[in-house]
């Protein structure tokens, strides 16, 4: 008996399962809950209000554009790290100066509690990191190489 009850309960979800699930946009559900439908115990139309509030829909956006970044593991090179009272001030210039002298090679100035730091490059393998730390030694002496996290959107040209 326990066993028709499982295979019932197998083959229901098998069922529920082969459905396509169908994507719907913000959109499509604001304009499906505003319509008119009847109550079936009146028999009179009901309406439904839809408010949205605040930055909803933008919240949403931003939502569905991040949910599926990959990242990989990668480098770049550190030019500049400090944390003293000047330390805003020498990453922007560290940023202006390595702007000047490599053109076209990425660089990112960004604030990691207590240090400011700037680096450069998008690197796929330490060995790419460690040759771009020997072309940028000759201005930025302090400079290495630093695993980090990065998108693959990163790698764009």
């Amino acid at each position: 008996m326990i066993r028709h009850y499982i295979a019932a309960l197998f083959a229901l979800a098998a069922i529920i399962g082969a459905r396509p699930a169908a994507a719907q946009s913000l959109e499509a559900f604001k304009q499906r809950l505003a319509r008119a439908q009847v109550c079936a115990e009146s028999e009179t139309p009901a309406s439904v209000t839809v408010t949205e509030y605040g930055d909803a829909a933008e919240a949403i956006a931003e939502a569905v554009r991040n949910v599926r970044r990959p990242v990989l593991k990668a480098y770049r090179v550190c030019i500049y790290t400090d944390n003293g009272p000047d330390a805003r001030s020498g990453a922007a210039a560290a940023k202006s100066l390595f702007e000047e002298a490599f053109p076209g090679t990425p660089v990112y100035m960004f604030y990691e509690n207590p240090y400011f730091r700037v680096t450069v490059g998008n690197c796929l393998t330490l060995e790419e990191a460690i040759i771009l730390k020997g072309r940028v030694s000759g201005t930025f002496p302090k400079a290495f190489p630093k695993s980090e996290q990065l998108a693959l959107g990163d790698f764009r040209k």
